[in-house]
């Protein structure tokens, strides 16, 4: 999440449903992150759960890492968030913290697909991926094809790509297809993938 945000001050964001529902969160105090609005993350979370039995997610370009900690209030049972900008992990430090979160997350300062083949040694996989990049800036299709060949998603694992309306992503990208894509507002799209059928 690291376009440029052009609110004239910084807004605290709150956590949507679960078990921390209603909890305040820091947002990453710069004007290079874009933090997914509370409207966004709810509709979102509609759409793919709304609530879940355990699992792992993934939070890259994470920012505040609201994306991911919205999954944890909602029942994931871990969540790894990534992002570049120290700015954004301290502030993810910091809103864990807050929620007394630390044992379920791990936080790495790094580029997402160093992030990407990294979990891929490890063996990890997630039921959720949720892809967040600068707008214009990172390539889905290159992001999409790390996932498949670092195989990150778990079988029935969602991959949740938040981008630009006027960015239409196609059906098909590397091993996974489209499951549906939702318009909110004037600028933001989110497009869901899902592994093919075999």
């Amino acid at each position: 999440m690291e376009v440029e945000y052009k609110a004239k001050r910084w807004t605290r964001m709150r956590v949507i449903s679960g078990k921390y529902k209603g909890r305040q969160l820091d947002p990453v105090p710069n004007r290079l992150t874009r933090p997914t609005t509370d409207k966004v993350k709810e509709a979102l979370f509609q759409i793919i759960g709304p609530f879940f039995q355990g699992g792992n997610c993934l939070d890259l370009f994470a920012g505040s890492g609201g994306l991911g900690i919205e999954a944890l209030s909602r029942g994931m049972e871990k969540a790894v968030f990534v992002d570049k900008q120290p700015k954004a992990i301290r502030t993810i430090h910091d809103n864990l913290r807050t929620l007394a979160l630390e044992d379920a997350a791990e936080v790495f300062r790094t580029d997402a697909f160093m992030a990407m083949k990294a979990a891929g040694r490890r063996g990890l996989q997630f039921d959720v991926i949720f892809l967040d990049p600068p707008y214009g800036k990172v390539s889905y299709e290159k992001l999409l094809e790390a996932v498949d060949t670092y195989h990150l998603a778990t079988q029935k694992g969602l991959i949740v790509c938040e981008h630009e309306n006027r960015e239409k992503l196609p059906d098909q990208y590397a091993g996974f297809s489209r499951r549906q894509t939702e318009v909110y507002g004037s600028t933001t799209s989110i497009t869901i993938y899902q592994r093919k059928e075999q």
